[in-house]
């Protein structure tokens, strides 16, 4: 519906958008763009009604808005640093998301990935970064903190064997994910399994922090639980527990 490309010192406010064909607004290529007070509408089941598409940009913000679409809600791409994205409602959609990198041997640089104040309402995932097998280059310094969680089927994910409708294939290189921070999160998880940290058997996930996590189960009185491949870091005062990181 909507693009920005090759743009600096954008403001982007008050608008609503309904039902676009496939996403709903892709900032490309810019410097220094605010977007606040958005309303993106779509259905459910819409394939590909991307929210908000970011990619090759720095210094970009968004607050304050609500998306609900088919999709991601807001998908951060390669080549982008110092993204600021808070007080967003999403749901239902795909949750926020880093990625999806690597795609077709890429060379992934994303950093400086910030988002803080944000609620899933029945989102099909929350705080979520993807990257294909077979990607290389970079995904660091991360944060997700003070996030609200209500009936969100994968609350905490990191998928580094993202391919959606193909059969994965083993690959040697992967997308290095590292300093990722999740803080202050709490809520209900719609799954048994509230924390999921799918990383590269090759490549590994580092440094990657949990702190003060309280999830706990939207249908039944059963704990929740995490799942890991080859993730490294630390945990502290986290429910579910973390096994694979050190406490």
């Amino acid at each position: 519906a909507l693009r920005i490309s090759n743009c600096v010192n954008v403001r982007l406010s008050g608008l609503k958008h309904f039902n676009s064909q496939r996403n709903h607004i892709s900032i490309d290529g810019c410097n220094d763009v605010i977007v606040s007070g958005l309303h993106i509408f779509a259905p459910e089941q819409s394939p590909n009604t991307d929210g908000i598409d970011i990619a090759g940009s720095t210094n970009i913000q968004v607050m304050n808005s609500v998306i609900q679409t088919g999709d991601d809600c807001i998908a951060i791409n390669t080549l982008c640093s110092n993204i600021n994205i808070t007080g967003v409602t999403c749901g239902p959609g795909h949750g926020i998301s880093v990625g999806s990198l690597g795609m077709n041997g890429e060379v992934a640089k994303v950093e400086g990935i910030y988002v803080q104040n944000c609620t899933f309402t029945g989102s099909t995932n929350g705080a979520r970064i993807k990257t294909w097998q077979g990607g290389a280059g970079y995904a660091r310094h991360i944060i997700f903190d003070d996030i609200t969680l209500i009936n969100t089927d994968n609350p905490i994910i990191i998928d580094q064997y993202y391919c959606p409708n193909c059969v994965n294939q083993s690959q040697t290189s992967a997308v290095q994910i590292s300093d990722v921070s999740y803080s202050r999160i709490r809520g209900t998880s719609a799954t048994p399994t509230a924390i999921s940290l799918m990383c590269s058997q090759t490549q590994g996930c580092t440094d990657i922090r949990l702190m003060h996590i309280k999830i706990t189960s939207a249908h039944s009185s059963e704990p929740t639980s995490s799942k890991c491949i080859n993730a490294h870091g630390k945990y502290t005062d986290s429910i579910p527990k973390v096994d694979c990181l050190l406490p």
